[in-house]
This record gives structure tokens, C-alpha cells and sequence, in this order.
């Protein structure tokens, strides 16, 4: 059984019944919770009691339930500053030996394993507030590139919107002329859940819900298994995104190229191979995440590999199979190796590890490829 310790605004009243309907079905996992003050939400800081000795209070009424890991399910540090929410992290591990988080730092965790950079923001809060989440999350590589708002200060008051104005909400945010890779919910008294489905499949990009965010973040942190099918993309596949991206960092750090990425056909995870699962960049190198202009299996190079099953290596682009000329063009790619993974007799996906000059693939690079492709399997295999 996991135990998870949630400190909640005291006006709050979204964040606990949206997050039982979420785990209504997880008998291993269960959530307790306990109260700060919070009536308002304002950048004087009246009307809430967010510093470091009033979350020690609670957390230490929490760590007498023996949870396994505390979370602070507010977004203040969105506009007081991630600094600001890692030391509140830091001190409750330091009094009470249990791990921490917070609602912020799981948003950023999502962006981060989504490859978010640029980011539609929804929230209740007014002008003031939102200006200060701006330029917070551009200090963590998360440009906020739209936004929309309510201008309320009074957090009892964002917990009585009706889903079809949370809708609206969302989609106000993130108009499609700005290129928003995803849009969050940013406040945990707003439930987005019931709707995130919907405007999931309206926008086409993930909603990431306060709420889910924190949620998923806390179970990874007690261990516990973070996937919620049915429940939108980040409980969906933010598990397993995570995981992955941490395999194409392994493998750009060990190879020293310039980027890594995986693409993944899997129907379970909403996941397909015309857009990245996982990417990593060396510094100043351009991402390819989101980019779905190419029909990727209809490639030359993957084709190769439908074929082969097994790593292509090219050094430089002298002989086919070629790859796109986009890849060339648009992102300065000069050598690469494809590592293919199968499931089943099938190939669902590949890794691509790019190199903005030529260069010579060495052993221990292909062997990186082959540990990256045995810890994808296995990952795949465990979904």
C-alpha cells in the first residue's frame, strides 16, 4: 500500500474530490491529507500562509500517518518562484525523512518530459499574479506563449466554476495561432479533469490539469505506479515518458551527439512515431519534438530498418538509404545512427541519435544504442 500526504489550501474545495475520483480504482494507493490557511490569492501575500514554517506544521502532522512522500498541492510557487518551493521540499525532508514536492514543480516535470517549451496558461488568477507565472516559468525554459484568465482573487470562489467555463477556460488559453505545444491549468481549486478529454482532442496538445499533475508527481515519488489510462495524456503517458526520457539522455551524454530522440507506435499509450515520445538536446541544438511534418514510416532510413532490424550507422550522408532532406536542411543534421526496437516480430519504435557534423560511430556508442534499446524494451514491455 502507498500512502500519500497532500497539504491542501484550507478554502480548497476541487483538488480533493477530483483526485478520489481519480484513484477510484487504485486500492493500492491512498491519500491523506491536511490544511493551511489560504482565502486568497493575491501578490501581497494576504489572505495565505505559504512560507516554510506553516508547511512544516503540516507536514509533520502527515508524517504521523507514515506516508511515503508529502506534496504541497498548491501553485504559489508558480508566482512566489520554484526557489521558493524547493526549500519548503528541503525542510520537510530534512524534519521529517520524507520525500517532498509540490504542484509547480510537478507542472514543470511534465513540460520537462513532454518536451513542453512553449506553454498555453489557464488560470483564475488576476493580471498581476499571471505576469509573475510569465516570467517564472521562463527562468525554468517554459515560455508561456499564451493565456487567459478569470481576475479572481478569492480561492473559494475558483472552486465554483461550472466544467463548461473550465472548458471554455482552456481553450481561450490556447488559441492555435500560437503554436502552444501544451496548456496547464494552473491552480489546484479549479478542477479540469472532467473536461481535459475533450479539450484534449479539440486542441490537439496535452492538458496539463493542476490537479493530475500533482497526482501523478507524488506517485512517482512514493513508487507507486503513475498511470491512469482514460484520464488524459499526462496520467496517460507521463510515466512512461518520463522513463523514456531519461533512456535518449543516457544515450546522447554516453555517444556525445547532439540530439537523441524515440519514436513509439503504441495504441495503449496514445503514442505515435510521427512525433517524438522523448528527446534530448545538447545545449543550443534545436528540438525536433514536435515536429509532425514527416510521415515518418514512409522514410527511407526507416524503411531500412522495416527491413534490416537491426542499428544503422552513417557516418555521413554519402549512400543510401538517405535520410529526409528536412532533417539536412531545416535541423543541420550530418551523421546518425538508427537503433530499431521490436515487440512482438513488430517494429514499434526507434531511437535516432543525430550529430550536427560528420563523425565516425565508435563501439561504445553502439553499445549505448544497444542498452538504450534493451531498457526501451523492457519499459514497453512492463505497459
Amino acid at each position: 500500500m502507498t500512502r500519500i500526504g497532500m497539504i491542501v489550501p484550507s478554502s480548497n474545495t476541487a483538488l480533493e474530490p477530483a483526485t478520489s475520483r481519480l484513484l477510484a480504482d487504485r486500492a493500492d494507493v491512498t491519500v491523506h491529507y491536511t490544511r493551511i490557511p489560504v482565502q486568497s490569492i493575491t501578490l501581497d501575500g494576504t489572505g495565505a500562509a505559504f512560507d516554510v514554517d506553516t508547511m512544516l506544521a503540516a507536514a509533520r502532522l502527515l508524517a504521523d500517518a507514515e506516508v511515503d512522500c508529502i506534496v504541497w498541492n498548491g501553485t504559489a510557487g508558480s508566482w512566489l518562484g520554484v526557489e521558493h518551493d524547493r526549500q519548503i521540499c528541503a525542510a520537510i525532508t530534512e524534519a521529517t525523512g520524507i520525500r517532498a514536492a509540490t504542484s509547480t514543480l510537478a507542472i514543470l516535470q511534465v513540460c520537462h518530459d513532454f518536451g513542453i517549451t512553449a506553454l498555453a496558461c489557464a488560470s483564475p488568477y488576476t493580471d498581476d499574479v499571471v505576469e509573475a507565472i510569465v516570467g517564472e516559468y521562463a527562468c525554468h525554459g517554459v515560455g508561456i506563449v499564451s493565456h487567459a484568465e478569470w481576475k479572481l482573487t478569492d480561492n473559494l470562489s475558483f472552486g465554483r466554476q461550472t466544467p463548461a467555463a473550465v472548458a471554455e477556460l482552456l481553450s481561450a488559453a490556447a488559441p492555435k495561432t500560437e503554436g502552444a505545444q501544451g496548456v496547464a491549468l494552473i491552480c489546484t481549486n479549479v478542477d479540469g479533469i472532467t473536461v481535459t478529454g475533450e479539450v484534449e482532442e479539440a486542441l490537439g496538445i496535452p492538458v496539463i490539469d493542476s490537479i493530475a499533475a500533482t497526482l501523478w508527481w507524488a506517485m512517482e515519488l512514493a513508487g507507486a505506479d503513475g498511470r491512469i489510462p482514460g484520464a488524459g495524456r499526462v496520467l496517460e503517458q507521463a510515466s512512461f515518458r518520463h522513463r523514456a526520457k531519461k533512456i535518449v539522455t543516457e544515450l546522447r551524454e554516453r555517444t556525445g551527439c547532439d540530439r537523441t530522440t524515440v519514436r513509439i507506435d503504441d495504441a495503449a499509450l496514445g503514442l505515435h512515431v510521427d512525433l517524438c515520445a522523448a528527446e534530448s538536446c545538447a545545449p543550443g541544438v534545436r528540438s525536433i519534438q514536435h515536429d509532425p511534418s514527416l510521415d515518418q514510416r514512409k522514410l527511407e532510413t526507416v524503411m531500412w530498418l522495416e527491413e534490416k532490424r537491426q542499428v544503422l550507422v552513417q557516418p555521413a550522408f554519402v549512400e543510401p538509404p538517405y535520410p529526409p532532406q528536412a532533417l539536412r536542411d531545416v535541423y543541420g543534421v550530418s551523421a546518425q545512427a538508427l537503433g530499431p526496437v521490436e515487440r512482438e516480430g513488430e517494429l514499434v519504435a526507434w531511437f535516432s541519435a543525430h550529430s550536427i557534423g560528420e563523425r565516425a560511430w565508435t563501439a561504445d556508442d553502439l553499445t549505448a544504442m544497444d542498452d538504450a534499446r534493451h531498457a526501451l524494451r523492457s519499459l514497453l514491455n512492463k505497459n
